[in-house]
């Protein structure tokens, strides 16, 4: 059988997944057709965005979790939404968040080890608009997507 793993879970993390609507019914001891309704009526609402795969990371070779806090260069603080959707393009991002306080931007990135998280930082240095970057290393994770890991 051919192999798709690869392009499997990038679909998976970019939201290509279903609900199992069987298990949610025998969970919350409901029809199928009530949880049904409510899934839906929920995504119309804009409530739910999309459903996502929670992977074992360090299985799939994006073991090193970093956050990496971003300053923005003076002249770039009129349109910080304009950086932050740049730099969400970028591989390896999982999630962007603009910040208020001492640091302007928060990225929360996945690499295999420390050579590809140096190249990845490389990409971000060379973004217009990135003064200063701080990273903190994520030595073992515990909850993810309000799922215990």
């Amino acid at each position: 059988m051919k192999n798709i793993r690869t392009s499997l879970m990038e679909l998976l993390k970019s939201g290509y997944c279903a609900p199992r609507i069987a298990n949610l019914a025998a969970k919350l001891k409901e029809p199928s057709t009530t949880i049904h309704y409510n899934l839906r009526q929920m995504e119309k609402d804009g409530i739910i965005k999309t459903y996502k795969a929670v992977l074992d990371y360090k299985r799939v070779d994006e073991g090193l979790c970093s956050f990496v806090l971003v300053n923005l260069s003076p002249d770039e603080y009129t349109d910080p939404e304009r950086i932050a959707k740049s730099l969400a393009k970028l591989g390896n991002i999982e999630s962007v968040d603009m910040l208020s306080g001492e640091w302007d931007m928060l990225i929360k990135v996945r690499t295999k080890d420390t050579d590809e998280y140096y190249q990845f930082v490389r990409r971000v240095l060379q973004q217009k608009g990135v003064a200063k970057i701080n990273t903190l290393n994520s030595l073992k994770q515990i909850k993810t997507e309000f799922v215990e890991v």
